[in-house]
């Protein structure tokens, strides 16, 4: 199979409904996602437009109200509303979900969950990564119980995005002992599930963790003290949820990926702008200086190179292949348009000079979200040994 960069009508159709329907949150409503970001606070009306634009339906299949036109022209519309200066942050943690819930979940699940997704009336947020376990997560000791027709969950949960919005989240739960999946076929692979938990249920505790910054929602520490959830709301096979959750993983990575590919296009054109019309010392635009132009270029072949890493991870996503490969492209997408966004916004700055540091010009902001995309939902180091083990067959280093 060829990867065709001939897009279709659907697909730029989309693009440009993105580009029209937001155009006035870069205009005259410019100061509420300002708002937005120095809150923490995602405005609904915003949220509401892209459920009108379709954009929560791309991966939820038809019968239950979606498109199902795929994560490719997701993708793109994400790497467009980034490159508005928006940030789709919400948006990001409710389609992964949804992409795994309509490759994995019951037909109960389904009913009951993508057609609010769709209309935008059901937010999502995912919940795996826990305090001691850190990036691994086949160490995590959240723990789900079989009691009659239920789980009982206890443990504990942090830096979950969006809970204090999302009305369902996506819960990643140890249901059998460590020890015990060790000795089967599968080792650290058996043992976790996912399940469909309301962000309201009895015993679930939430207390928000201060940042260095705001990104439009906030990061939660998630204590469970003997939350109930009904056994029909597991999703996929009990004990294989690490192979069901990298549904929901892959996708976020590639649509990080996309939101980094927008931030470079946001800066490298804003800095190309400014370098056009400044001048100093002579009556010459400071791009015609090398000083100048040479980093923007550059910065533009580094961004040019990662966003076809993200269309190939994209379109492979849609086209089913095999999960591993599909996680290596993933990974680099995500690793190669975060160090792409954070060299553009740093090239901006540059660029820009002292006014780069004024809130108009809104750098800085865009910098603090491409230092973090660099670190999550995966980092850096994580990715490389990925690479390494799955695509040139290094022996595992962890």
């Amino acid at each position: 199979m060829s990867l065709n960069f001939d897009f279709s009508e659907e697909n730029t159709m989309l693009v440009s409904a993105v580009g029209d329907a937001l155009r006035p949150w870069t205009g005259e409503r410019k100061a509420e996602l300002r708002e937005m970001v120095n809150s923490s606070v995602f405005p609904a009306e915003l949220w509401q437009t892209f459920a009108e634009i379709g954009l929560m339906g791309c991966l939820v299949p038809e019968q239950y109200g979606g498109t199902d036109v795929g994560l490719l022209p997701l993708a793109l519309a994400f790497e467009k509303i980034a490159a508005m200066g928006i940030s789709p942050n919400i948006l990001l943690v409710t389609c992964m979900d949804s992409a795994c819930l309509a490759r994995n979940a019951s037909d109960l699940i389904k009913e009951q969950y993508l057609p609010g997704i769709v209309s935008g009336q059901i937010k999502f947020c995912f919940a795996i990564t826990e305090a001691d376990a850190g990036t691994n997560s086949f160490n995590m000791k959240t723990q789900a119980v079989a009691e009659g027709d239920s789980y009982i969950i206890n443990g504990s949960k942090t830096f979950i995005s969006g809970v204090e919005v999302a009305d369902y989240m996506l819960l990643v739960v140890r249901t059998t002992a460590r020890e015990e999946s060790l000795k089967t076929d599968m080792g650290q692979y058996h043992g976790l599930s996912l399940f469909v938990v309301p962000t309201d249920a009895p015993g679930i505790e939430k207390q928000p963790l201060p940042m260095g910054f705001n990104e439009g929602v906030g990061q939660y520490t998630l204590f469970f003290d003997n939350v109930e959830v009904p056994a029909n709301q597991l999703v996929g096979d009990l004990d294989m949820g690490a192979l069901v959750m990298f549904n929901s993983l892959n996708p976020e990575r590639i649509l990080a990926g996309a939101m980094c590919s927008g931030m470079s296009e946001n800066c490298i054109g804003m800095a190309s702008e400014y370098a056009r019309e400044r001048k100093v010392f002579r009556d010459t635009p400071i791009g015609a200086y090398q000083g100048i132009a040479h980093p923007l270029a550059m910065a533009k072949a580094e961004h040019e190179a990662a966003r076809m890493m993200m269309l190939k991870a994209a379109w492979a996503y849609d086209s089913k292949w095999d999960a591993a490969k599909v996680g290596s492209l993933a990974n680099m997408c995500k690793l190669l348009n975060a160090d792409s966004a954070i060299h553009s916004v740093d090239v901006a700055i540059e660029t820009l000079g002292g006014s780069a540091f004024t809130e108009e010009q809104g750098l800085l902001p865009l910098w603090n979200g491409a230092r973090l995309l660099k670190t999550a939902p995966v980092s850096k180091e994580m990715i490389l040994n990925f690479i390494a083990e799955w695509e040139l067959g290094l022996p595992k280093s962890y």
